[in-house]
């Protein structure tokens, strides 16, 4: 009756996370559109594409971050990932097996890849990678490693890396027209500079195009500042909804004794101030921690 009371619980829990974690997608999705309306107004005028076509390649090709296979060849070096090596496999693949089998997957649904790091971390991203950097393969016990790989299992049964990444590919267009912004920016003061002393109006003209280009550059960059803010602070949830539902497979204490062994490694303070926080997408080791005790102590919470 209890694990049947936890796995409704996490289910309830997914639902509200899985929410959640699509607020930075909706907050970004009309400044991706209006970029790439200005994207697309030259291409319009030398091709005459229809916008709508400029939205479905763009979708489209932003689908393939969610197939296994391209996860696999590419985002993979992008990350600076790799297989694990054959001692790596013999501690991760048993303990990874133990916790697919108690969510009933099967251990090949994701793949595990290690990034060479001397930072003891791991993380979830796309819709099918698992990474763990290698010292912490090394450094953390089976049990340890249980508790980390639930967590990040976790993030993947609730959707939160999902809305991650469609986060991360709707922004690429205003990343890409900030920049462009910034460099028109610097031009069009260069050109003021430069030939405005010979004449008025090239100096006007120049002062001008620096500053439509300072705001154009401005809109899209505190588009970018706004849903990173938006977007920790709900990473920060997902790590509690994540923590959440690692407790209520099992690997509560697990996971608690990974956490405890960041704080002993000199990791995972709490962020002072609060610019820090708003810019920190992890609450701190120790606030995890205890929230993990409890939920242990109180699972109806």
């Amino acid at each position: 009756m209890s694990n049947l009371m936890a796995r409704s619980q996490g289910a309830r829990s997914v639902e509200r996370s899985a929410i959640w974690a699509f607020v930075p997608v909706v907050a970004m999705a009309p400044f991706s559109l209006l970029a790439l309306s200005l994207l697309w107004w030259p291409v319009n005028m030398v091709f005459g594409a229809p916008f709508r076509w400029t939205v479905v390649v763009f979708a489209a090709t932003g689908l393939l971050l969610f197939v296994r296979p391209f996860q696999t060849a590419v985002l993979t070096p992008i990350l600076g990932a790799r297989p694990a090596q054959p001692e790596e496999a013999a501690l991760i693949a048993p303990v990874w097996a133990e916790i697919a089998q108690a969510n009933n997957l099967p251990p090949n649904r994701y793949v595990l890849r290690v990034l060479p790091s001397d930072e003891l971390n791991a993380f979830a991203c796309g819709g099918h990678l698992v990474v763990v950097t290698s010292f912490a393969a090394q450094e953390l016990t089976p049990a340890q490693l249980r508790g980390v790989l639930a967590h990040e299992l976790s993030h993947h049964l609730g959707l939160h890396t999902v809305a991650i990444t469609i986060a991360h590919w709707l922004s690429g267009p205003v990343v890409f027209l900030a920049r462009i912004g910034f460099f028109f920016e610097n031009v069009s003061q260069a050109a003021a500079q430069s030939f405005g002393r010979r004449s008025p109006v090239i100096n006007v003209a120049g002062q001008f195009a620096a500053t439509f280009f300072k705001a154009v550059s401005w809109v899209f960059t505190a588009a970018l500042r706004a849903g990173d803010a938006l977007g920790n602070f709900v990473g920060r949830r997902a790590e509690f909804e994540a923590d959440k539902r690692a407790v209520a497979m099992g690997f509560g204490p697990e996971l608690a004794s990974a956490l405890r062994q960041v704080l002993a490694n000199g990791t995972g303070g709490r962020p002072i101030g609060w610019r820090a926080r708003l810019a920190a997408s992890h609450p701190a080791a120790r606030t995890r921690v205890a929230r993990i005790e409890a939920l242990q102590r109180h699972p109806a919470r």
